[in-house]
This record gives C-alpha cells, sequence and structure tokens, in this order.
C-alpha cells in the first residue's frame, strides 16, 4: 500500500503518537512496557530516511525497554510541508520528544542514539540540556571526515541557497526527486552505505515507498543543498558533557573518521570500529547489542 492507496505503512510495529510542532504533526512511534527504562532513537537523513533505518534497535531492545523512534520533520509519517529544513528545526524537534518521554517516564534518565546526520541534531540537543541524557551512541555520525574540525560560527551551517533555489523550482522539483529516489538510484546509494552490493531488502523497500509520499522532496533538497549540515558541529561534539559512543564501520562511503581523535579528546568518549558497512546494527546485531549493552551499563555507573 502506498501514499496514493491509502493510509500511508507504518515503518515499525507498535503504538504512535503525535507532536505538534512547527513542521507540524511530529510521528514517533513507540513500543515496550510502559514502565520499561525508556530509550530514543534517531534515524538519520537522506532521500528517503524514516524511523525504518532503526528496525533492528526497535525490535530487539522493545522487550526490555520502552522504545520510542520518530520520524524526523520532512520524514516518514510525519508533517512534509514546504519549508526550510534546518539543524534548528531538527534539534528541537528531539528536544520535545525528550521532554514527551520525560513526562511518560518521571525524568527517569534517557540514554539515546542516532544515525550519520541524525547524530549532529542529537548531539546538539544533548549540548543545550545534558542533565536530560544519561548517554549517547553515535552510530557512523557525520562532522569526523577530513583533517579540518568543523569549526565554524555557532549555529552556521553548509547551506546553499542558490542551489537550494534551483532545485526546487516548481517546473522540475518533484520530478528531480522521483529520479533520486527511483529504484535503481535507491540501490545504488544503499550500496554504497553497506559497502556491499547485499542490503537489507525490507528497508530499501519502505524507504522506496516513503519516497512516494506528498511533499517528500521538501527535506531532501534541503538536505542535499547543505541546510541540514552544521559547520560548528565539532564545538557541539566537544560540548558533551555525558558519555558517548561512537561506532562505525571499515566499508563503504562512510569510513573516513580521521577526525574522532581530535574531537573526542574527552574521557567520556569509547569507541568502537566494526567490520561491516555504516548500520552495523543490520549485520552483526548480536555483537552490536552486546557493545552497546556494556557501554550503557558503565554509563550508568558513572557520577
Amino acid at each position: 500500500m502506498d501514499w496514493n492507496q491509502g493510509a500511508p505503512p507504518r515503518p515499525l510495529e507498535g503504538e504512535m503518537f503525535t507532536l505538534d510542532g512547527p513542521a507540524g504533526a511530529l510521528a514517533v512511534h513507540v513500543a515496550g512496557p510502559e514502565t520499561a527504562p525508556p530509550v530514543l532513537l534517531v534515524h538519520s537523513v537522506n532521500a528517503a530516511a524514516s524511523a525504518a533505518e532503526v528496525l533492528p534497535l526497535f525490535e530487539g531492545l522493545r522487550q526490555q525497554h520502552r522504545v520510542y523512534a520518530p520520524d524526523l520533520p520532512g520524514f516518514g509519517l510525519s508533517a512534509r510541508p514546504a519549508l526550510v529544513y534546518t539543524p534548528r528545526l531538527m534539534t528541537d524537534a528531539i528536544t520535545r520528544v525528550r521532554s514527551a518521554i520525560a513526562e511518560r517516564h518521571k525524568d527517569q534518565p534517557l540514554d539515546a542514539l542516532a544515525v550519520s546526520l541524525g547524530c549532529e541534531f542529537l548531539a546538539r540537543a544533548a549540548s543545550e540540556n545534558p542533565e536530560a541524557w544519561r548517554s549517547l551512541a553515535l552510530v557512523s555520525p557525520t562532522g569526523f571526515r577530513g583533517t579540518r574540525p568543523p569549526y565554524g560560527p555557532p549555529g552556521s551551517t553548509r547551506a546553499l541557497p542558490r542551489m537550494h533555489d534551483f532545485l526546487t523550482r516548481p517546473l522540475w522539483r518533484r520530478r528531480l526527486f522521483d529520479l533520486l529516489t527511483s529504484r535503481r538510484s535507491m540501490r545504488f546509494f544503499l550500496r554504497k552505505t553497506w559497502g556491499s552490493k547485499i542490503i537489507d531488502e525490507e528497508m530499501f523497500e519502505y524507504a522506496w515507498r516513503t519516497a512516494r509520499a506528498p511533499g517528500a522532496e521538501h527535506a531532501p533538497l534541503c538536505f542535499l543543498s547543505g541546510f541540514l549540515f552544521s559547520r560548528d558541529i565539532g564545538r557541539v561534539y566537544e560540548t558533551l558533557q555525558m558519555p558517548v559512543w561512537m561506532v562505525h564501520g571499515t566499508r563503504g562511503d562512510f569510513v573516513d573518521y580521521r577526525l574522532k581523535r581530535i574531537l573526542a579528546l574527552g574521557k567520556r568518549w569509547s569507541f568502537e570500529v566494526m567490520q561491516t558497512g555504516a548500520l552495523p546494527y543490520f549485520e552483526q546485531p548480536a555483537d552490536f547489542f552486546t557493545a552497546w549493552e556494556r557501554f550503557r551499563a558503565a554509563a550508568a555507573s558513572m557520577p
């Protein structure tokens, strides 16, 4: 079933609630015992992103945790208005979800995990309200490539307004996006993410369907024109006060993390390298869960 034939498909099995925000309704998927410790999962950003990207984590945690996984503004089942999507918009959305979790769990300590560009939004939210977060797990985070740390002015982005104006012209905006999210194109980019011809077919199918939603082009075209990338993320990472676990793979297009030793000099950072692509929890879920649980246990014992 697609968006043109009735109700949109659900990326995750469980309940769903919505929160109001500047970009409209923010969809939050939730599962697990209501009194269990909460965990927040934040997906990445790409042409067809959604909470489906954290499916193995959502399913693996729901027996012993209350798991929350939002669709970021402009993606999945959240509203997709025609506006300029920015790190501030995404960060504020995560903060709203965090506040909703705090109300439901009486301010219990919260462990959170984010993927790729979602790591920048989670890190910024945690840097602005550090007492609200117990630990962060950053999977294949952006902002660690090359040799020059991203120390731009506070709040600055890599936005290319002229490129955005060109991409979003009504005459070709949707046709361009449909080409970008064709089945052939999406399989090509997912293989680059996995670093292999073997990808997760269930995630691929949902990504293709979610890209058919009305307004699906607005947030991705902001992503392509740099509006969602922060120029100051190096400073944000350095301000994190809670334990941080950074994990990445060795295959595909997301393997350049030369800056991690410069940006993460604090004792609260720890690192894991897995022999996988950029989404290690799809390929080696048991090893990933074991390492993450070990990190969270250590974080819980820290003052």
